[in-house]
């Protein structure tokens, strides 16, 4: 994705320079920073974005995403900010339901400036006060030092100064659709090609293969559309997951890389993944170490990757859903796809954007979410002796992979690359029991619940000090990190 920066403020360019070059990473494809009558916007945009022509001094529109149907929100545009803004000024703020695509965008207005962000929160956006005026940007560190206030952006609403925050969409369960299995499966393949077809801009796309169903997915639908594929996977030597990622792409025949990590480059790498993230939270930070990884090995091929994430939480993926009723199981999913903004969608933002990289979660497409909403719970997980998770998008994907990958069941992230067991070790020898207890208490009165988010905790305040309220950062749902 892009990095975007700005204040409800005419002249702030110095400003709003400083901001973005807290960001630069997220674009090394070029800069631009212009002043309206009522605000000073800004982006840096990467190689993989670098075709659109970003012309915010005649648009005046910021955009970290993408827009896909760009040219059906507004007849006679040339390219994706000027549909956006020809679009708000024609049809009024509510046009952003019409968006298909990740986004969170800004619009330059006479008294300001407009502000979006996407049903689903992807991609991140943060915002503050600058005394009476609003600021905003990617990520949380390109505020601070200059902005009060600072809180994320709700994802699924907009801004305008006279309305001030307006919900324009809120993820709900729908009614399960009345259709026989076939016909599910076949609906939701059909989706789920469409979605990676979108994605694929001009072909110059790799795939992050971790070896679990849902990467496999997208890399098995990239592979029929892109011509010998670049695939990428990092991990422990022995971790399950390499073996499996090697099997997919030995039978999809892309070209695979793989990189094999040693322990110690695991816990040198941890500083730099916390301070991307901006986060102390023990799963997301266990989760991202070797998507950080994969990152870095991906950008030195490609500019853009496919990404899994979003199929767990559509389609019952985790295994604490099991113990849930049918019944129950609806609201569970909508609400882990609702919290996706500050996991999974934070880690895979954080993890390819530190690298100038663009990671394409096909998973979450607009079609593919609303219509994996109506699937029958259980068609999601089968209540027979076998208890299989994703049953339905298993059978969507018949014929696609290898059977032992169709087949296999979930494994954690970071268990399958290996590196759970080192980080808790870690923590266990450098944080004492009477440290612990002394030190999980948070200032805001929230604990943190291991030695091991203690330890990253520490790393969090290295980096950001007093600057970085604590709130700010979105905590994984459910229960501490088992040792």
């Amino acid at each position: 994705m892009s990095g975007i920066a700005g204040i409800a403020e005419k002249g702030k360019k110095e400003l709003v320079r400083k901001a973005l070059t807290k960001i630069a990473y997220r674009g090394g494809a070029g800069r631009v920073i212009q002043t309206h009558d009522c605000s000073t916007l800004g982006q840096v945009w990467p190689k993989a974005h670098s075709s659109c022509t970003i012309d915010i001094d005649r648009h005046g529109v910021v955009l970290d995403g993408e827009v896909y149907n760009w040219t059906d929100l507004a007849v006679g545009a040339t390219c994706p900010v000027d549909a956006l803004e020809s679009a708000y000024h024609s049809k009024g703020p509510e046009f952003v339901a019409q968006i298909d695509g990740p986004f969170a965008l800004a619009i330059a207005r006479p008294d300001g400036v407009f502000l979006a962000r996407s049903l689903l929160g992807q991609p991140p956006l943060y915002y503050g006060r600058r005394k009476e005026a609003i600021c905003f940007a990617s990520e949380v560190k390109a505020l601070l030092g200059w902005a009060e206030e600072i809180a994320e952006f709700p994802v699924g609403h907009y801004y305008e100064p006279a309305q001030g925050f307006v919900r324009w969409r809120k993820l709900e369960t729908r009614e399960p659709k009345d259709l026989p299995a076939e016909e599910i499966a076949a609906q939701l393949r059909q989706r789920l090609v469409m979605s990676v077809r979108k994605r694929i801009g001009d072909g110059n796309i790799g795939s992050w293969l971790s070896g679990g169903l849902d990467s496999a997915t997208m890399t098995a639908l990239g592979s029929r559309q892109v011509r010998r594929l670049h695939t990428f996977a990092v991990g422990l030597e022995g971790a399950p997951d390499l073996e499996c990622a090697r099997t997919v792409a030995e039978f999809l025949g892309t070209r695979h890389h793989e990189k094999i990590c040693a322990p110690a480059e695991i816990l040198a790498v941890l500083p730099w993944v916390i301070y991307h993230l901006e986060s102390f939270d023990a799963l997301l930070i266990r989760s991202s170490i070797t998507n950080f990884l994969v990152g870095k090995l991906a950008a030195e091929r490609v500019p853009a990757v496919f990404s899994g994430e979003g199929g767990d939480e559509l389609f019952a993926g985790y295994n604490y859903l099991k113990d849930l009723e049918t019944e129950e199981l609806p609201d569970e999913l909508v609400d882990i796809t609702k919290r996706l903004h500050n996991t999974a969608l934070q880690r895979v933002d954080r993890c390819s954007s530190s690298h100038g990289l663009v990671a394409k979660t096909g998973f979450l497409d607009r079609d593919v979410l609303d219509f994996a909403l109506r699937i029958p719970p259980e068609m999601k997980i089968v209540k027979d002796e076998r208890q299989v998770e994703k049953w339905i998008l298993r059978r969507a994907l018949e014929g696609l992979l290898p059977d032992d990958i169709l087949c296999r069941p979930k494994v954690k992230f970071w268990e399958g690359a290996g590196v759970g067991n080192l980080l808790a070790a870690h923590a266990e020898e450098v944080v004492s029991d009477s440290e612990f207890a002394a030190g999980r208490k948070l200032p805001n009165g929230s604990e943190l619940n291991t030695k091991e988010e203690l330890f990253y905790y520490r790393i969090f305040k290295e980096h950001f000090g007093e600057e970085l309220d604590p709130t700010v950062v979105g905590r994984t749902k459910g229960a501490p990190v088992a040792k």
